[in-house]
C-alpha cells in the first residue's frame, strides 16, 4: 500500500544492478516489498531472468555457516516459483559438488538467468555478503535482490532505503486494518488521534498493524493515549507470522541482538536526545569521560570496523561497564546507521543530525534505565544544551544573528528538555542559566508560552529577591550567565532577580495580570532594588526596570531615567545596549506630545549603531521607530519606505511575529498615503499569513482594526463590521483595557455611520472612556482617549437631538482640537469623524455663531470636563 514509486524505482535498480539491497528497519515493510518488487520486476521484463524468481527466508538461520543450504533448500522446495526448474536438475547439480553447499549453489546458479531474493540478511550479515558475492563473480545470470536492515556491502551493491510510510498512507493502512480488524472502523470518526497514532508509531507498516489489532479493545483515542507504554500494548501479531514479528518489542529486540557492547552504549545514550542531534554533542552526550578509561572499552580499527569485549546476539541488556571515547562516536553512530536504527539527514546547513524513531527511542530508554546510565548520560546532555544556549546568547546581537537563531531553533526540543530536566531536579543555577540564556532567542522568535512558563517555573524554585524587604542591587558588570553554574552568591541573587524580570516581559501586555495586588507589589520590589543608570539596567533583561517605573505611573521620571541609561551605556562602553535604550525611548517619544522630533534622532542614532553591529532585528526596530515618527508627521511615502526596510531586516531574520507586525504598520501607512488596494492586500495578507503560524496575535487584532477603520471610511460598514466581529470572536474580554475600549469604540462608530441612535450608545461610550484610563493608554496611546470625542460629538447629537445635544456636541468638537497633540497628523479616519461631527452640529444648530460660542466653551475644557459631556 503507497508503495507504487518504491516498486518503480526498485524495477530500476534491478535492470541496472545486479545486487540491490533493500535497507530499513525492523518492521517497515521491507519483506513484502521484495516480493512484490521481484514479481512485478520479472513481469515487466519476461525475458531477464528465464530461470525464475527465487525467494530465500534467511531469518531462521542461526548459523552463519548454513546459509549456503538454507539457500539450496529454498531453491529446492519453493512452490510459488515462477519460473523453475525440476527437481531432477536439482539434484543433479548438487550431486557434483556434495562436499560444499556453497559450491553447489554455485554449480546450480552458474548457467542459469535468475533472480534470488535473501529476505532478512543482518544477522547473517557476513555469511549473506559473501554469498551474494560470489554468485555474482561466477553465474553472470543471477540477480540477487536482498533485503537487511544494513547493507551487504559488496562491490557493485545498490542500496535502495525503505522508509517508513508517508503520513496519508500510514492512516490508509490504519483504516484498512483498522476495518478488518473492527468492522465499522472510519479514520474519519476521530482523525486527530488516528494520525497521532500513525506519527507516533513513525510510518512503521508491522507497528501500524499491530495498533489496528488493537482496535477491537480500545478506541483511537484510548490507543494514542497508551502508546507511551507500546512494547507492553503490541503484542497481537498474527499467529502465522515469524515469533520476532509478532510483538513490537521482538521486533526491536532482534535488532538489538545483533550490537555489540559499544554499539548498545551509544544507541541507549543517544534516547536521551528530543528531536535528533548533530555529531559534536553526540560525542559529548555519548563519550564517555577519562573516568571511564580504566574500564572496558570500544576499539576501532584502522579500516574503520567496530570490534568490543562485548559480544554480538548474546541478548539482553548491554553491561553497564561498557566505555566508548568521545572520538569513536563517530564510527559507532556510522555503524548504527547502517543497520538502520540511527536516521541520519542533513539539516539546513548541510550538517549531518542524528535521530532516533520514536519506537527505537523508546526501547532504548529501556536499555539506559536497566544499564544504569540515565542520571550520568542526562547530565551530560543537560551540561552540552547549556552551554550551546549559553555561548549561542552574545551572538544573537551580531552578524552571526540568524544563524544561530536557526541554531537555537534546531536544538530547541533538546533545550526544553534539558530545562524540563533541571527543574525536576531542582537545579537552580542550572534552570537560571538556561532560562537567562534562551530569553532573547525567545523573544525574537516569538516563542512566548516558553518564556512565560519556564519563567515561571524556575521562578519558583528560588526565593522572590523583590518580596520585602528589599535587598538593593550592587553595580554588577558581569551577568550571571557570563560564566557557566555554579554561580557565586551575588550573582545567584542577581540571577533571581533577572528571571522575574523576564517573567514580567512575559505578561508585558496583559494589563489585567499586571493589576493584580501581588504583581503591583512586585513592581513595587523591582524599583526598589535597582537604581537608574546600573549596568544591570542597562542590560537584557534588566531594562524591564524601566517597563517598571511605566507601570507604576511615574511618567514625569522617565525622561530623566531612559536619559541616565544612555549616558550610563556611553560611559561602560555598551554599544548594543546604547542602541536598544536609544530605539525604546525613541518609541516612548512617538507617543508622547511633542517628541517627534527626539524619537527621530534617537531612532538614526540606533539604526546607526545597530547596522555597524550587524544586528537585523536592532535595525527593522529603529527603522521602524524612525517610520513611526514619520508617520506621526504625516510623511507617509517616507515611513512607508521605512516600513518596507524594516521588513526585509526581519524577514532575513525570521522573525516572524515582527514582520506580521511590521507588514501591519505598512499596510496601515499605505492606506493613510491613499494606496488603498496595495494596503488593503498587504493587511489581508498579515491575516492569511497568521492563520498558517503560531504567534502574530498583536499583528492580527492591528490588522482587524486598521481593515475595519479604512472600510468605514469608504462605506464599507459591513465588512467593516465583519472584522470588528472578528476581533471580538477571536479575543472576547481577553487583551488590554485600551484594546477592549477601541473595540468597543469602533462598534460605536459603525452605529453612527449607520444612523443607529440606541438610548444606551451614550453609555457604552462612558464606558469605554473608562478603559482608556488604564497605564498602557498613557503609554502607548495618550490621545486615544481624546479621538473619541467627535465620535461621542456625533453620538450626543442622535441620542439627545438638535436641541439638547447640538451645543455639547460643538464643545467636544472644541475640546478635541484643543487637547489633541498638534505635532501629530491625525488618521484619515479621525480626519473625516471630525469633517462629519462638524457638519452634522453646525446644521443641527444651524446658527454658526452658536457653533462657535460652544466650540470655543470647549475648548477650555479639561480632558475630565469634556468627558463629563457624554
Amino acid at each position: 500500500m503507497g508503495r507504487e514509486d518504491d516498486l518503480a524505482a526498485i524495477r530500476a535498480d534491478l535492470a541496472a544492478h545486479r545486487l540491490v539491497t533493500l535497507l530499513g528497519p525492523g518492521g517497515a515493510g521491507k519483506t513484502r516489498l521484495s516480493q512484490e518488487s521481484a514479481e512485478a520486476a520479472a513481469a515487466a521484463a519476461p525475458d531477464a531472468w528465464t530461470d525464475g524468481v527465487w525467494f530465500a527466508e534467511l531469518a531462521p538461520v542461526d548459523d552463519p555457516q548454513t546459509v549456503p543450504e538454507a539457500v539450496l533448500t529454498a531453491l529446492g522446495a519453493r512452490e510459488t516459483v515462477l519460473r523453475g526448474t525440476t527437481a531432477e536438475e536439482l539434484r543433479a547439480a548438487s550431486d557434483r559438488s556434495a562436499c560444499d553447499p556453497m559450491a553447489q549453489l554455485a554449480a546450480f546458479c552458474e548457467n542459469r538467468r535468475m533472480l534470488l531474493v535473501l529476505d532478512n540478511c543482518e544477522h547473517v550479515i557476513g555469511a549473506a555478503a559473501e554469498l551474494a558475492d560470489r554468485l555474482l563473480a561466477e553465474c553472470p545470470g543471477v540477480t540477487v535482490l536482498a533485503t537487511s536492515r544494513e547493507p551487504l556491502a559488496v562491490p557493485g551493491e545498490a542500496v535502495r532505503p525503505v522508509e517508513p510510510l508517508p503520513d496519508p498512507v500510514a492512516l490508509r493502512l490504519l483504516a484498512d486494518r483498522g476495518a478488518a480488524a473492527r468492522p465499522g472502523f472510519r479514520i474519519e470518526d476521530d482523525p486527530a488521534a488516528c494520525a497521532e497514532i500513525c506519527r507516533r508509531l513513525d510510518g512503521l507498516p508491522l507497528a501500524i498493524e499491530l495498533a489496528a489489532a488493537r482496535l477491537r479493545l480500545l478506541g483511537p483515542r484510548q490507543l494514542a493515549d497508551r502508546l507511551d507504554d507500546r512494547f507492553r500494548l503490541l503484542t497481537s501479531g498474527s499467529r502465522t507470522v515469524l515469533p520476532r514479528q509478532q510483538t513490537l518489542r521482538a521486533v526491536v529486540d532482534w535488532s538489538w541482538d545483533l550490537l555489540d557492547d559499544a554499539e548498545r552504549a551509544v544507541l541507549r545514550r543517544l534516547s536521551v536526545f528530543s528531536g535528533g542531534c548533530d555529531l559534536v554533542v553526540a560525542e559529548e552526550v555519548c563519550g564517555d569521560g577519562a573516568e571511564g578509561a580504566a574500564g572496558a572499552g570500544v576499539q576501532v580499527g584502522s579500516d574503520g570496523q567496530v570490534g568490543s569485549i562485548g559480544q554480538v546476539g548474546t541478548g539482553g541488556a548491554a553491561s553497564p561497564r561498557t566505555w566508548v571515547a568521545p572520538r569513536d562516536v563517530a564510527v559507532l553512530l556510522g555503524s548504527l546507521i547502517d543497520k538502520s536504527l540511527v536516521v541520519a539527514a542533513q539539516d539546513g546547513d548541510g550538517r549531518m543530525r542524528y535521530r532516533l524513531l520514536e519506537t527505537v527511542s523508546e526501547y532504548a530508554g529501556e536499555r539506559l534505565d536497566e544499564a544504569g546510565e540515565r542520571p550520568a548520560v542526562e547530565r551530560r546532555h543537560l551540561v552540552a544544551y547549556r552551554e550551546l544556549a549559553r555561548n549561542a546568547d552574545p551572538l544573537l546581537r551580531g552578524p552571526e544573528q540568524c544563524a544561530w537563531l536557526d541554531r537555537l531553533e534546531l536544538e530547541h526540543d533538546n533545550l526544553r528538555t534539558a530545562l524540563r530536566r533541571a527543574v525536576a531536579a531542582h537545579d537552580e543555577h542550572e534552570a537560571l542559566c538556561l532560562v537567562l540564556s534562551l530569553q532573547w532567542f525567545w523573544t525574537l522568535r516569538d516563542h512566548r508560552a516558553d518564556a512565560r512558563a519556564w519563567s515561571a517555573a524556575v521562578a519558583a524554585l528560588g526565593p522572590d529577591p523583590f518580596a520585602p524587604p528589599v535587598e538593593p542591587a550592587p553595580v554588577l558588570h558581569a551577568r550571571p550567565i557570563d560564566a557557566p553554574p555554579p554561580m557565586d552568591p551575588e550573582q545567584l541573587k542577581e540571577a533571581r532577580r533577572e528571571i522575574r524580570l523576564v517573567k514580567l516581559a512575559s505578561v508585558e501586555s496583559d494589563i489585567e495580570v499586571l493589576r493584580k495586588q501581588e504583581r503591583r507589589d512586585e513592581l513595587t520590589g523591582i524599583l526598589a532594588a535597582y537604581r537608574s543608570g546600573m549596568p544591570q539596567t542597562c542590560k537584557l533583561p534588566g531594562v524591564m526596570w524601566y517597563y517598571a517605573v511605566l507601570l507604576t505611573g511615574r511618567f514625569d521620571d522617565l525622561a530623566e531615567m531612559t536619559e541616565d541609561a544612555v549616558r550610563a551605556c556611553r560611559e561602560y562602553g555598551y554599544a548594543w545596549e546604547l542602541a536598544f535604550v536609544l530605539q525604546l525611548r525613541s518609541k516612548i517619544f512617538n507617543d508622547r506630545p511633542e517628541g517627534l522630533a527626539k524619537a527621530r534622532r534617537d531612532a538614526d542614532e540606533s539604526l546607526e549603531i545597530f547596522v555597524r553591529l550587524g544586528d537585523a532585528w536592532g535595525a527593522a526596530e529603529a527603522i521602524a521607530g524612525r517610520g513611526e515618527s514619520r508617520e506621526g508627521r504625516g510623511e507617509y511615502e517616507l515611513a512607508a519606505e521605512d516600513y518596507r526596510a524594516a521588513v526585509r531586516y526581519a524577514e532575513e531574520l525570521g522573525a516572524r511575529s515582527q514582520v506580521l507586525m511590521l507588514q501591519t504598520r505598512l499596510g496601515s501607512v499605505l492606506l493613510e498615503a491613499d494606496d488603498e488596494a496595495t494596503g488593503e492586500r498587504l493587511l489581508h495578507e498579515v491575516l492569511e499569513l497568521a492563520k498558517e503560524q503560531s504567534g502574530g496575535r498583536d499583528a492580527v487584532s492591528f490588522a482587524h482594526l486598521t481593515l475595519a477603520m479604512h472600510l468605514t471610511c469608504v462605506g464599507r460598514l459591513q465588512e467593516a463590521r465583519g472584522h470588528l466581529e472578528e476581533v471580538r470572536k477571536a479575543f472576547g474580554q481577553r487583551g488590554p483595557e485600551l484594546f477592549k475600549g477601541v473595540l468597543a469604540m469602533s462598534l460605536i462608530s459603525l452605529d453612527v455611520e449607520e444612523g443607529k441612535f440606541a438610548p444606551d450608545m451614550l453609555t457604552g461610550i462612558r464606558s469605554a472612556m473608562a478603559l482608556f484610563r488604564d497605564e498602557l493608554t498613557q503609554i502607548v496611546a495618550p490621545d486615544l482617549p481624546v479621538f473619541q470625542f467627535l465620535t461621542a460629538a456625533r453620538a450626543v447629537l442622535g441620542v439627545r437631538g438638535a436641541a439638547a445635544g447640538g451645543p455639547d456636541a460643538a464643545r467636544l468638537i472644541g475640546a478635541y482640537d484643543t487637547l489633541r497633540s498638534a505635532q501629530h497628523r491625525p488618521q484619515r479616519i479621525v480626519r473625516r469623524n471630525r469633517a462629519a461631527a462638524e457638519a452634522e452640529t453646525r446644521a443641527a444648530l444651524g446658527d454658526d455663531a452658536a457653533y462657535d460660542r460652544a466650540y470655543a466653551e470647549g475648548g477650555g475644557l479639561s480632558l475630565e470636563e469634556a468627558t463629563a459631556l457624554i
